[in-house]
């Protein structure tokens, strides 16, 4: 167990090194969605005296030499560009070339918690991918587990994501190094640790050293009104292949690193 562990250290480290190195973080986000607390250089093409750096306010908005206010909340800024070219091409400047560069990134924010050296909140700089805000939280403490999931609200609604960090890490699977949204809440396991999810009050992860089926769902605030508790099914990672155990027993003990899917009821 200490050498797997080790061996996703080691190899966490070697792969946010190459992704660091390979793709670059730039402040020139294109399709960043600009937030209150961002912070944007803009600048002018031949006029220097309009180059300026704001805050954007609680409300959306930056203040422009020339032009005064100007909302640039929830824009891209790209899109923030064009308006601020737009405007001053409005019986100011003939043919303006506007650039905008992200000082600061402060609008968009994801937790994480669990076994990580940093945990918190961590500022999303453009796009953050797993890795990139694992790495910004210090890497996994030893004794991590081999899985982390991501509560991610989409619609109004709680979704759950499980991320197989050995696959990720050890196997170089990067198309499990999904981007991160601003909220996300993101909990890497220590060793021992199964998940819940689906049609229970409170799909989350929990120790699991012991315990049946049953027991875990109880930990995750039991049941709900839709599920179908005849369907419940485990994920479980044998020889390092995904297994699906469907219909299982709710007294059959669980396994560390088991993801309990329990599926919703459509009778």
């Amino acid at each position: 167990m200490t050498k797997t562990l080790c061996g996703l250290q080691a190899c966490f480290c070697m792969l946010a090194i190459f992704l660091f190195c390979s793709v670059p973080v730039s402040g020139y986000a294109d399709d960043y969605i600009v937030g209150p607390g961002d912070v944007l250089s803009i600048t002018v093409y031949g006029h220097d005296d309009l180059k300026t750096t704001v805050r954007v306010t609680s409300n959306g908005y930056i203040v422009m030499p020339l032009i005064g206010q100007v909302k640039v909340g929830d824009m891209r800024t790209s899109a923030v560009a064009d308006k601020l070219t737009a405007l001053l091409a409005d019986g100011y400047i003939v043919n303006p070339q506007v650039n905008i560069f992200l000082e600061e990134f402060r609008s968009k924010k994801a937790v994480v918690l669990g076994h990580v050296n940093k945990p918190g909140l961590v500022e999303l700089r453009g796009h953050m991918t797993f890795l990139e805000l694992l790495s910004q939280s210090g890497g996994m403490k030893e004794g991590a587990g081999k899985t982390a999931t991501i509560k991610r609200t989409v619609d109004g609604k709680q979704k759950v994501i499980v991320i197989d960090l050995k696959s990720l890490i050890e196997g170089g699977d990067l198309s499990k190094n999904i981007p991160i949204l601003d909220g996300d809440a993101v909990y890497v396991s220590k060793g021992g640790t199964c998940y819940v999810t689906g049609e229970v009050d409170h799909p989350d992860a929990y120790p699991c050293d012991n315990v049946t089926v049953l027991k875990m769902i109880a930990l995750a605030g039991g049941f709900t009104g839709k599920a179908s508790k005849s369907s419940v099914r485990i994920v479980r990672v044998v020889k390092g292949k995904k297994t699906i155990l469907k219909d299982v027993d709710l007294d059959s003990h669980v396994q560390p690193d088991d993801i309990i899917v329990v599926p919703e009821s459509f009778f």
